[in-house]
């Protein structure tokens, strides 16, 4: 049977990202939060915590982290449902690491959250990540849920179709009249100043392989990594870059923002993908989700 105290106590450290941090959360010191951890380590016979600034699970280490989520899940479940099964009225509330893109998170994602912790007690851990990449993190056991363009299955999860977010290239009006006057074609493209996200943001790419406006040559590239700076970029002129519709529909009907070539939108489907096994502990979130899903994005395509 696993020692659960030493669980606790690599969750934390993992969690808070040092014994320091994590033996102040567990009100005891941080040698009782070490001795723990070695003694798990022992009876595993595996390294679990990679010493450092900050401290880091290893993939046995992440595995075991999400098992003690997912049993925290269960247990909140079971002390909000039969509370004299479970009397202790001032457990920790479980805490949920999930992966989300930053345009899913700027828009429809946000209900979801809205709903969930409206209706529970359950606290949220949201790491950031490119759509292309969130299903990773699952796989190597950071997250325990994820938003992914990802549509191929993973070995122990659950996919669920959510919809589609349609994006377009867009930018200022003088930027246009700038850089386009005579056509969006693959040469002024390849002179033209584009901004992209993070490097792991591959959507401009994308588009412009789909269009047939792909240039040998790189086009040059600023690089910003926030939602709202990104809008802003391309109002202001910096560059043309491509965004959800629903993020930037106002500036669009105000003129602020136009589409470099009108109609050429790119679809982009995404899934909700979960362990298996936390599958009861995270049906409320999954239900929110979903829900939040059919407000705003575009019904999922039948294969």
């Amino acid at each position: 049977m696993l020692d659960y105290t030493g669980l606790q106590a690599l969750a934390a450290v993992v969690r808070e990202g040092s014994f320091e941090r994590a033996a102040r959360r567990l009100h005891v010191t941080p040698s009782a939060v070490s001795q723990r951890i070695k003694q798990l380590e022992e009876r595993t016979g595996q390294v679990l915590v990679l010493r450092g600034t900050p401290c880091t699970g290893t993939d046995a280490g992440r595995r075991l982290c999400l098992h003690v989520e997912q049993v925290a899940l269960l247990e909140n479940e079971l002390r909000r449902t039969n509370p004299t099964l479970m009397p202790d009225g001032h457990a920790t509330p479980p805490t949920l690491k999930l992966a989300v893109n930053a345009d899913s998170l700027s828009t429809w994602f946000m209900d979801a959250m809205a709903a969930f912790t409206a209706g529970g007690n359950e606290l949220l851990d949201i790491r950031i990540d490119d759509q292309d990449h969130t299903a990773q993190r699952l796989k190597e056991g950071d997250v325990l849920a994820a938003v992914t363009a990802s549509a191929g299955s993973i070995a122990g999860c659950n996919t669920w179709p959510l919809g589609s977010v349609r994006y377009v290239a867009a930018s200022s009006p003088a930027f246009v009249a700038q850089h386009f006057a005579g056509g969006v074609s693959a040469e002024a493209i390849a002179r033209a100043p584009m901004i992209t996200f993070d490097r792991k943001d591959r959507l401009q790419e994308q588009w412009l392989q789909q269009r047939g406006l792909a240039s040998r040559s790189n086009p040059p590239k600023h690089f910003l990594p926030s939602n709202d700076g990104f809008v802003r970029g391309c109002e202001s002129g910096m560059g043309w870059g491509m965004h959800p519709r629903s993020l930037i529909q106002r500036q669009l009907d105000a003129g602020t923002l136009v589409e470099l070539l009108p109609g050429t939108g790119m679809d982009m489907a995404l899934y909700w993908v979960h362990a298996r096994s936390a599958q009861a502990g995270l049906e409320r979130l999954t239900h929110c989700v979903m829900a939040a899903a059919r407000h705003w994005l575009a019904p999922a395509k039948r294969a």
